[in-house]
C-alpha cells in the first residue's frame, strides 16, 4: 500500500489553530474511511475525526466538536484536519489512518492502515 504521510504539527499556544494534512493518494476509492486519530503519552490511541469518502459524511468525537474540522480535497487524495480553539489537552501525536470498513468505525484498532503521525503540542 502506498504509505499515507501526516505534516503540519507544531507547537502553537492555547486557542490558536493548525490544520494537520495527510497525503493519502493510495486510497482514493469511494469505499474507504479515512480518519484522524491521536495518542498522548501514557494514553491510549483514541478517535478524533472520520469521514467516509464516498459521501464525506463525518464524525467527531466529543472533545473537539464544533473546534475540528475534517475534510478532503475534490480528488480525495489529501485528508485535512483542521484544527481551532486549541487546547492544552490536544497536545498529542496525530496520526491519519484508512481502511475499507463497513460502518466507518471510531475503534483504532479495527483499522488497519496507518501514518506516522505528527506532533501537535498545545502550551498556555
Amino acid at each position: 500500500q502506498v504509505p499515507l504521510v501526516e505534516s503540519g504539527g507544531g507547537s502553537v499556544q492555547a486557542g490558536g489553530s493548525l490544520r494537520l494534512s495527510c497525503e493519502a493518494s493510495g486510497y482514493t476509492a469511494a469505499r474507504y474511511c479515512m480518519g484522524w486519530f491521536r495518542q498522548a503519552p501514557g494514553k491510549e490511541r483514541e478517535a478524533v475525526a472520520i469521514i467516509r469518502r464516498s459521501s464525506a459524511t463525518t464524525r467527531y468525537a466529543d472533545d473537539v466538536k464544533g473546534r475540528f474540522t475534517i475534510s478532503q480535497d475534490n480528488a480525495r487524495k489529501t485528508l485535512y484536519l483542521q484544527m481551532n480553539s486549541l487546547q492544552l489537552e490536544d497536545t498529542a501525536m496525530y496520526y491519519c489512518a484508512a481502511d475499507l470498513l463497513p460502518s466507518c468505525t471510531m475503534i483504532p484498532g479495527q483499522w488497519r492502515y496507518w501514518g506516522q503521525g505528527t506532533q501537535v503540542t498545545v502550551s498556555s
